[in-house]
């Protein structure tokens, strides 16, 4: 059987989709997975925040602010890195997901 030039053509136009589609789904999820990442960080920040503003100081851990301020987040994809300085002094707050290294 013979491909006639239309048929390749075809096929070419065919595959050349799917990697567009493949291309478009990665960059999607990435995407996504930021999005996550931001809004974890956000979360840790305003409890912090809260806690801040009610008590007059921010805590040492976030052993305090889940107890206190219901801080969750999926704490077996995420690993949240919280290093209070002082106790007004805003935490430096850091978030990556577990098994990839920090951007």
């Amino acid at each position: 059987m013979k491909l006639s030039r239309r048929d390749i053509t075809a096929g070419i136009i065919f595959v050349a989709l799917i990697a567009v589609f493949i291309i478009t789904v990665n960059a999607v999820t990435d995407a996504g997975g930021e999005q996550e990442l931001n809004i974890v960080r956000d979360a840790v920040k305003n409890a912090a925040l809260t806690c801040y503003a009610a008590e007059g100081a921010y805590p040492q851990d976030l052993e305090y602010l889940r107890k206190y301020y219901h801080l969750a987040y999926n704490e077996e994809k995420y690993l949240v890195h919280y290093d209070a300085f002082a106790s007004n002094v805003m935490p430096d707050i850091s978030v990556v997901e577990r098994g990839k290294s920090a951007p």
